[in-house]
């Protein structure tokens, strides 16, 4: 399965459970910084929107999250 690129200001999910940071697999972030290729600074917001974590993480721990449903369900289709 081919996934998106990850870009500045994509939503993006934890693919693993970081218990040293304290996150859980499908936590969702916000990219806000590109600092290497494949490697991202996410920030982690509480409903409230207040950061409670914000870390450099390789683009294998990463899921790019989107909105379209119609690209989901053909991922989902050919899976």
């Amino acid at each position: 399965m081919k996934t998106k690129p990850i870009k500045l200001l994509d939503t993006v999910a934890l693919m693993d459970d970081l218990p040293t940071r304290r996150l859980r697999a499908g936590e969702v972030g916000t990219v806000v910084e590109v600092l290497d290729h494949g490697v991202y600074e996410v920030e982690f917001c509480d409903e409230e929107g207040q950061t409670y974590a914000q870390f450099a993480l390789r683009a294998d721990q990463l899921m790019p999250l989107h909105n379209q449903g119609r690209a989901l369900r053909m991922t989902l289709a050919a899976a």
